[in-house]
C-alpha cells in the first residue's frame, strides 16, 4: 500500500477507531477535508446481496433535495416535438443520428443521456461505448422515456443513480464540502432511504452490512447502520 502524506495522515488522526451517528460523522468529514478544492463528498454500501444473481442486483435512481454540487451536461436523443421539449428543459446537447455518430468518434463530453422510445434503435448502436461508462439509456432508471423534460430536470436538479457493483458496494455522491451539515444529512438520509427501500427480496441475513462517508481526498468515516435502517 503507498504511503499517504502528511496532510491525509493528520486528517486521519481525527478519526476514531469507531462507528459515528450520520450527523457527527459529516461533521467530522468536513473537517478533515484538507484539499484546496471543494471536495465531494460520497457514501459507500456494503450490501449483503451477490451481484453475480440477477434477482439480487440494485439499482435505482433518486433525487437529491439539495443537489449534489454538479451541474451535469445531458444529452438527449429525440425527433419533433420532443426535441423541443429537450431543449426548453435544458438539455446541453438534442439529436440523433448526428449525435450517434459523433459517438462513435470518440466524442463523450456529457454526464447523462435521455432518449424516447423511439430512437433506441439509433441508440443502441452505442451499447459497447456507453454501457461500460454507465451511460446507456435505461427505462429502469428514466433515461428511455417520452417525458424528456421531466428527466432532464430531474438530472438537472440532482437526480442520483446508484447502482452495487461487482465487490457488492454502492458508491453515491451527496454533495459538496461547502455545503451545510443540514443539507448533507438531508441528502445523505434520502440516497440511504432509497437504497434500503430497494433491498431484493432474494437477499438473505443482513442487507447493510456496513456504510462509510468520506471526501474526495479525506479519510473514511464509519457510520452506524441502525440508525440509518431506522431512517427507512
Amino acid at each position: 500500500m503507498a504511503k499517504r502524506g502528511k496532510k491525509y495522515q493528520k486528517a486521519a488522526g481525527l478519526v476514531e477507531d469507531r462507528t459515528y451517528r450520520l450527523e457527527e460523522a459529516i461533521e467530522l468529514v468536513k473537517k478533515a477535508a484538507f484539499a484546496g478544492f471543494d471536495e465531494s463528498i460520497e457514501m459507500a454500501f456494503l450490501l449483503g446481496v451477490d451481484p453475480r444473481q440477477a434477482d439480487q442486483l440494485v439499482r435505482g435512481t433518486v433525487v437529491l433535495p439539495h443537489g449534489t454540487g454538479k451541474t451535469k451536461r445531458v444529452l438527449t436523443f429525440a425527433t419533433g416535438e420532443k426535441m423541443q421539449e429537450a431543449e426548453k428543459a435544458g438539455s446541453d446537447w438534442v439529436g440523433g443520428a448526428d449525435l450517434v455518430e459523433k459517438i462513435k468518434n470518440g466524442w463523450l463530453e456529457f454526464d447523462a443521456v435521455v432518449a424516447t422510445p423511439d430512437m433506441m434503435r439509433e441508440v443502441g448502436k452505442l451499447g459497447r461505448i456507453l454501457g461500460p461508462k454507465g451511460l446507456m439509456p435505461n427505462p429502469k432508471i428514466g433515461t428511455v422515456t417520452f417525458e424528456v423534460g421531466q428527466a432532464i430536470g430531474e438530472i438537472k436538479a440532482g437526480r442520483v443513480e446508484y447502482r452495487v457493483d461487482k465487490t457488492s458496494i454502492i458508491h453515491g455522491l451527496i454533495g459538496k464540502k461547502s455545503f451545510e451539515t443540514s443539507k448533507l444529512l438531508e441528502n445523505a438520509g434520502v440516497l440511504s432511504s432509497a437504497i434500503l427501500r430497494a433491498r431484493p427480496s432474494a437477499a438473505k441475513g443482513k442487507y447493510l452490512r456496513s456504510v462509510t462517508i468520506g471526501s474526495t481526498m479525506g479519510p473514511p468515516v464509519r457510520l452506524e447502520t441502525t440508525a440509518l435502517e431506522a431512517m427507512a
